[in-house]
């Protein structure tokens, strides 16, 4: 499996919990060298606890379930 498809089913994974609380993440790119781009929508945009959720959770998921993720950023 592509490491894109394998972020996306990860991503699958954790976005009921984005969604429980009115926010939602969609991705954007997945680079060569494992960085993830992804873009927080709806509650998370403006929420100031973003990059905290964006690292602690999102970041930390991804690294779990794709070896190969290196970072994730947001764009």
């Amino acid at each position: 499996m592509e490491i894109k498809q394998e972020v996306a089913k990860a991503l699958n994974e954790i976005r009921p919990n984005l969604q429980a609380d009115g926010g939602d993440v969609e991705l954007v790119d997945v680079s060569d060298d494992g960085v993830v781009k992804v873009k927080l929508t709806g509650a998370c945009k403006g929420c100031p606890m973003s990059q905290m959720t964006l690292k602690m959770g999102i970041e930390r998921f991804l690294k779990k379930s794709v070896p190969e993720v290196k970072e994730v950023v947001s764009v």
